[in-house]
């Protein structure tokens, strides 16, 4: 029994060796400009994206039913961070919303609630996702150009439109702009189209995360030592402090019920929270060459204990990612034991390499999460919609308008809304099919009811029934429907007595009687 025992534990060992630690170092480097990134374009510490990516790594790798997916920040979630980091007014009163995201994504575990995404129209969640890419495009320019005033461009999008905060400092704007920052920028821009069309295939073990890192730290060194006209000033680079773990924000429990505004950004951090998650599970599931599917409720349950501690740690919420859970997949990674590892590795960075992670300039930041924004809102998929049709397409363009005008969480509940108003109108025109054909002088009328007659279908039928001249034959066949609301039944009694006193004969099959109110 031992020796079996041994040869298992052989094996695993090296199976891990061979595929999940060689992974766990290529989601490492895509992980870690990430985690750096998305706290940046959340507004909150760095450190705080970082304590994310490791609870992300190591707790919920280890709760999690699913084998590939890899969990942290998230670049959905930035938009909804800045706003309500904004609007609670301190990182204290933050964690403590993510920590209770936390709380309600396990309840909903808890009460097997994790299906919920299916309940929520496609083109309602690729528009959040556009908009939310949208946003966060616009929030990367001021650090591309190098601009050190963080209030340029404030949350709203309608502000970026106007440039209200650009007039205000258009004074000084020029003298604030950074050529470095903008060289390096563009550099960095070049060097993902070149590593994509040329090397991406050769070198797969290496993700452009990190070439882009890598490359625009050594060419902001260079500046700093041989081209003084470009160099970058020092708040131009990632800050974090040495002791990261002596200046973590703690939630403030002192405002739990006191503020309201913690409960409502807590519901929704939790529903993006969870959305993010459960469609990302859905598709790495399929990047599975062994097809296992991950557990809905006990994924919700695992990233809910994971934006719990992280909100006690100060860390900014968790979620399932797809852009490292897709990079796990493809650097060949066969169980949880990467993203588990990849974890560790993000924590002997805080440990050990902090200097090293303040030599990375924001602006190479903001090229990673530009690029990010973009594979959110790509052009390409506008035009797939819109050849979907209008009933696609314009949910899918309402639901951005109304999150770009207002937040995210309003935005959707517009689109799930004007998705419900297409619904009603199909339902409304779906009740039933007619056949009208003429018998000699008599107009026969065949009336197939369909698979779901509602009350919505009320004014349509009566309508129909009345428009019916008399000494007319009338079929009205429910046999292939499985459900005829009590109200449609209730019109088909009443049109008996219409149909007697018109002279049309009138047959029914499949259509249950039901009592109607008489007034006498």
């Amino acid at each position: 029994m031992l020796k079996i025992s041994g040869r298992t534990s052989r094996y695993y060992f090296l199976s891990f060796l061979k595929h999940d630690f060689k992974a766990s170092i290529t989601v490492f480097f895509v992980a870690l400009p990430l985690c750096l990134g998305i706290s940046l374009a959340s507004g909150a510490p760095l450190y705080s994206g970082l304590i994310a990516g490791i609870i992300g790594g190591i707790l919920v790798s280890l709760i999690s039913g699913s084998q590939l997916s890899v969990s942290g920040p998230a670049a959905g979630l930035t938009a909804i961070c800045s706003a309500a980091l904004i609007e609670l007014g301190s990182m204290n009163v933050f964690v403590l919303a993510v920590a209770i995201a936390g709380v309600l994504q396990i309840i909903a575990g808890i009460f097997k609630l994790g299906g919920f995404t299916a309940f929520i129209p496609s083109a309602v969640i690729k528009g959040m996702l556009a908009a939310i890419g949208v946003l966060l495009i616009s929030k990367q320019i001021p650090l591309l150009i190098g601009y050190d005033r963080p209030d340029f461009w404030t949350n709203e999008f309608f502000n970026l439109i106007t440039f209200k905060h650009g007039f205000q400092n258009l004074g000084d704007f020029y003298n604030r702009i950074s050529p470095g920052a903008l060289v390096i920028a563009a550099f960095s821009f070049l060097l993902i189209f070149i590593w994509n069309k040329i090397f991406a295939k050769r070198f797969s073990y290496l993700p452009s995360t990190f070439i882009i890192v890598l490359a625009g730290s050594l060419l902001a060194f260079i500046f700093h030592l041989y081209i003084p006209s470009l160099k970058l000033n020092p708040e131009q680079y990632v800050t974090m402090p040495n002791n990261i773990f002596g200046s973590i924000n703690f939630p403030d429990f002192t405002q739990l019920f006191s503020n309201q505004a913690i409960w409502k950004n807590a519901v929704l951090i939790f529903f993006v929270a969870s959305l993010e998650t459960l469609l990302s599970i859905e598709a790495i599931d399929k990047l599975d060459p062994f097809n296992r599917i991950t557990p809905q409720n006990r994924e919700l349950i695992a990233q809910g204990t994971g934006n719990l501690l992280s909100g006690l740690l100060g860390g900014i919420p968790i979620t399932a990612v797809i852009v490292r859970s897709s990079a796990n997949a493809e650097a060949g990674a066969k169980t949880k034991l990467s993203g588990f590892t990849h974890g560790i590795w993000l924590l002997l960075v805080v440990l050990l390499a902090v200097p090293v992670v303040n030599m990375i300039p924001y602006s190479v930041l903001a090229v990673i999460l530009f690029r990010t924004g973009y594979n959110l809102a790509k052009p390409g998929m506008f035009l797939g919609v819109y050849k979907q049709g209008r009933e696609q397409f314009l949910p899918f363009f309402v639901t951005i308008v109304a999150i770009l005008f207002t937040d995210l969480l309003i935005g959707v509940l517009i689109g799930i809304t004007y998705s419900i108003y297409f619904l009603i109108k199909h339902t409304y025109r779906a009740g039933y099919s007619m056949k009208h054909s003429k018998e000699g002088s008599i107009d026969h009328y065949n009336i197939e009811l369909a698979l779901n007659v509602s009350f919505l279908n009320k004014k349509r039928i009566r309508m129909l029934l009345d428009s019916i001249p008399p000494y007319s034959i009338v079929d009205i066949n429910g046999t292939d429907s499985i459900y005829i609301d009590n109200d449609i039944l209730e019109i088909i009694q009443d049109y008996k007595t219409k149909a007697h006193l018109k002279h049309v004969e009138l047959k029914l099959k499949a259509i249950p009687e039901v009592q109607t109110i008489e007034l006498h």
